[in-house]
């Protein structure tokens, strides 16, 4: 098995969604809830000379995956995935955002997580697959679009501890609106005390699953308290910001600048958030990647040198952040107004991504 195949074979569902069902979906397809009707599929395995490849790329109709009870991925983790989206522009054509760098991301993850590295031409042939084959589920609304879920999980039955020679790749496809609903306002965001989303040499630049599970429990105290969503900070160095559970964050100064904190190993590096980097350099502002405490972030709303917070990431691409509650305490008032900066970076960002605006970057990949 020395050759990676890339030739996908298709075998399309003969039971897709009737359109009336499909079409009541994209009125209001909320986030995450509905599927598309297909799944593309790469198998990885090793053989019995310790050789190991990818093969048996396919489209197949979505449904469950059957796995051993013993599987890997069950017992240990050996788990990760991307987000992404598809948008639909104007003359008909369907284009995805920096894939690129999502492939890059996702090897860099299958490295800390000893799962196995997917060539970029596997990985943009698997949206391509799957896109074209349900383009149909693509919204058509303002900031909608179809979001892509990659994933990479171990699947063979073992209960050694030790890297999986099994290993799965597949994309399934959601039609995504508004990720916290409705018009874009500031969220309120809890500051957790009691728990840590990654340690140093963990697995926090990684997009793993395990990252996001331990931040639940944060997330529920966060929702107790009114909150939208929690942040993450490094107490072990001067309460220093980190991410939210899903999000990265970014700091528009009075002075001009741009402020985000700076990857520590302990922080996934968002494409969204380098993207944000690049437009605001583009537009002239001083972008700085540093170690920003809590503490700062409280001094510079009081005093004003903080004029702007928000926070980035594919799902939610960027949301502006009002309060900041840290137990009894709020940063920030309730009723402030989604910054200038941040509107304005968002809807330039969006544009590139719908084509509404130039990407002068190279950013876009067209899927169909």
């Amino acid at each position: 098995m020395t050759a990676t195949e890339t030739q996908f074979t298709q075998h399309l569902s003969t039971r897709r969604t009737p359109v009336e069902e499909r079409e009541a979906v994209l009125a209001n397809p909320g986030f995450g809830n509905f599927f598309t009707d297909h799944t593309a599929i790469v198998d990885f395995s090793v053989d019995e000379s310790g050789v190991g490849g990818w093969h048996s790329a396919r489209l197949e109709p979505y449904g469950p995956i059957a796995l051993d009870p013993a599987a890997a991925v069950l017992h240990y983790g050996q788990e990760i995935f991307e987000g992404m989206k598809a948008y639909r522009h104007a003359d008909g054509s369907v284009w995805t955002f920096r894939a690129d760098a999502n492939a890059a991301r996702l090897n860099r993850s299958a490295v800390r997580l000893a799962l196995p590295q997917l060539p970029e031409e596997l990985f943009l042939e698997s949206l391509r697959q799957l896109v074209a084959a349900d383009q149909d589920w693509i919204p058509s609304g303002d900031g909608e679009s179809l979001y892509i879920r990659p994933f990479m999980i171990a699947t063979e039955a073992f209960l050694g501890v030790r890297p999986a020679r099994e290993v799965s790749y597949r994309v399934i496809a959601s039609p995504a609106g508004n990720y916290f609903g409705g018009e874009v306002r500031p969220v309120d965001i809890w500051v957790s005390r009691n728990y840590a989303r990654a340690g140093r040499g963990g697995t926090g630049a990684a997009k793993a699953g395990g990252n996001y599970a331990s931040s639940l429990a944060a997330q529920l105290e966060a929702e107790a308290h009114g909150c939208k969503q929690v942040l993450f900070l490094d107490q072990f160095n001067d309460n220093a910001v980190e991410e939210l559970g899903g999000m990265n964050v970014f700091f528009v100064f009075r002075d001009g600048s741009l402020v985000t904190p700076a990857l520590s190993g302990t922080i996934l590096e968002g494409v969204t958030r380098s993207s944000v980097i690049q437009l605001g350099r583009d537009r002239g502002l001083d972008v700085v990647e540093r170690k920003i405490t809590l503490d700062e972030w409280r001094d510079g709303v009081a005093t004003g040198d903080i004029t702007e917070v928000f926070a980035c990431g594919t799902a939610a691409v960027i949301t502006p952040i009002g309060r900041l509650r840290d137990g009894d305490e709020y940063i920030g008032t309730a009723d402030g107004a989604a910054g200038e900066v941040t509107m304005s970076i968002r809807s330039q960002l969006l544009g590139i991504q719908t084509g509404a605006v130039e990407d002068t970057h190279g950013w876009l990949v067209r899927l169909v």
